[in-house]
């Protein structure tokens, strides 16, 4: 401390010819003594400033060392935000490359060894860079949900509010042909419609305050796909609708596991839905799941991979197995609880496994290589093929559905009058654990 001060003067030796030095000097002591105790008091003061400075953040007792130390700390801590609305790259956002893990839920009963075994953890270190892929898709998911949420309102043409939402997810994915991009055109289906819906060019539907939005989109990168989705309702009198669907697909979440059968997911996820009532306009409804609708595994570039998980009891008994993705989705409805196809096709999907198929119009060939190049499997609607300049393709588009190169989708719907809510997540059966990768702040 004060002891070992560089600016503290030693006062020098006075010589004086021997005998009379003792004299001299004790005359000279008090003016040296008085000089070193004022050098003490200026560096105490000089110190003491310092602390000041530095806890005041100032930079007046700072060094030019610490100074530039300073700027350099200050720029690495100085992270890229995302704007509102959003417009960055997700992958400029996470400068590492590594995106953020979903939530994890542990294996239960038989398959609690999986936790700890070093064997299945190697094996997710060769899946990391499928894992990340996904976990960036799910980002994107977060980031554009979020976002959406914030400004749909009553009044917007549902052409702007999906427009909107795919301009979003092009931006923030930083669409790359079939690398990375939409995994599915955008469903915003209506009160008893419970899915497959989306406005075709020219549709001038409005939201309502009392309708019941699903808004069902999904993002893929290099063909793996997140696919999810959530309910909209401004009405607070549906809340009790959209809590029945929203636990329902918990439950389903929660019961999901590797070796675990389907058919019991569907029993879980019925008993929780159908313990849900809500009251609309005075008149009291059971909300049902819908017995013909599933959710579904997904695999590359393909949407449903084969596996149906039921919502409702006595469904199939196949397991589910380790590494599968699966959507983990259920509807809950007002009406019978039972869905028939209806309405104008705005769906349509290349089937997975069909092979060559001899084309008599050379304009369903031509249509069909746009088809390959744009989409591949992945599956489309018809406001995708006029944004990359197709026109007058509907025959075109009729004939390769006849063909079965092309399969249509048209919306999935309930009895009229009624109401369907929707949720939905993608899991992930990792070796060691489950991976909810989609799930967010908001569900």
């Amino acid at each position: 401390m004060a002891s070992e001060n560089p600016e503290v003067v030693i006062a020098p030796v006075v010589e004086n010819g021997g005998a009379d030095s003792s004299s001299s000097s004790k005359g000279k002591e008090e003016p040296l003594e008085s000089e070193l105790s004022k050098k003490l008091e200026i560096t105490e003061d000089a110190n003491e400033e310092n602390e000041e400075d530095e806890e005041e953040g100032g930079s007046k007792g700072e060094t030019s060392t610490t100074k530039k130390k300073k700027k350099k700390k200050s720029k690495s801590k100085k992270k890229t935000q995302q704007t509102d609305p959003p417009t960055i790259p997700v992958v400029k956002l996470f400068p590492s490359g590594e995106f953020p893990e979903g939530e994890i839920q542990q294996y239960k009963d038989d398959n609690l060894w999986r936790t700890t075994s070093e064997e299945k953890r190697d094996l997710e270190r060769l899946e990391k860079p499928i894992y990340n892929s996904v976990r960036q898709a799910a980002e994107v998911h977060r980031q554009v949900r979020k976002y959406v949420r914030s400004i749909v309102k009553p009044g917007m043409l549902m052409t702007d509010i999906c427009e909107t939402l795919e301009d979003t997810v092009r931006k923030l994915i930083s669409e790359n042909g079939l690398k990375a991009g939409i995994a599915f055109p955008t469903g915003c289906s209506l009160n008893w419609v419970a899915a497959h819906w989306t406005p075709n060019s020219g549709d001038k539907t409005v939201l309502q305050y009392d309708d019941v939005m699903k808004l069902d989109f999904g993002t893929h990168i290099d063909g793996h796909i997140v696919d999810c989705a959530f309910t909209v309702a401004f009405n607070p009198m549906y809340d009790p609708l959209l809590a029945a669907s929203r636990e329902a697909t918990y439950t389903g979440i929660k019961e999901a596991g590797i070796d675990v059968r389907l058919g019991d997911i569907g029993a879980a996820i019925q008993e929780v839905m159908e313990s849900y009532e809500v009251e609309i306009n005075g008149k009291v409804f059971p909300v049902k799941s819908i017995r013909n609708l599933n959710g579904h595994s997904i695999g590359p570039y393909q949407i449903h991979a084969g596996k149906s998980v039921p919502i409702v009891k006595g469904g199939e008994q196949t397991k589910m197995e380790e590494g599968e993705f699966y959507a983990i989705e259920t509807f809950g409805s007002t009406g019978k609880g039972f869905v028939r196809e209806d309405l104008e096709c705005s769906h349509y999907m290349k089937n997975f496994d069909v092979g060559h198929v001899p084309l008599r119009l050379p304009r369903a060939k031509q249509l069909l290589a746009t088809i390959n190049n744009n989409f591949s499997t992945l599956a489309f609607c018809r406001r995708y093929l006029d944004r990359i300049g197709e026109t007058k393709y509907l025959m075109a588009l009729k004939n390769l559905c006849d063909a079965g190169i092309v399969q249509p989708y048209p919306p999935l719907c309930d009895v009229k009058g009624s109401y369907v809510s929707q949720f939905e997540h993608t899991i992930l059966l990792r070796p060691t654990c489950k991976e909810v990768v989609s799930k967010g702040d908001d569900y």
